[in-house]
């Protein structure tokens, strides 16, 4: 019992990682579309991983079906909603950003 509640932990643990190295990137990329990638990364790998720690932790109950339904329910429609975020902005006119990001000392 105690290699589950290890590899659960772990799961939750690598899961919280990804979701915050996510985040991060969100905040430091430059446009929308690099912004939405980060994002899109991070709910499904760091979600996953979140909720199979979940699945480990609550054995075999009613909660671990509850939680594969709503792993399941996100891992098709992460996608699509990326998607048609992408697909709007892109025919909204948000064009992508294709120059690099310049440095501090390029800036100077």
């Amino acid at each position: 019992m105690i290699a589950v509640e290890i590899l659960a932990w772990l799961f939750l643990g690598l899961g919280s990682f990804f979701v915050v190295v996510g985040g991060v990137g969100v905040i430091r990329m430059p446009d929308l579309y690099t912004r939405m990638h980060a994002a899109s990364v991070t709910e499904t790998l760091g979600t996953m991983l979140i909720l199979a720690g979940l699945m480990l932790l609550s054995g075999w109950s009613l909660a671990t079906f509850k939680i594969f339904a709503i792993l399941m329910f996100l891992l098709f429609t992460a996608p699509v909603s990326s998607y048609a975020l992408a697909n709007t902005a892109m025919l909204g006119g948000t064009k992508p950003r294709l120059a690099p990001v310049p440095s501090k000392e390029q800036q100077s």
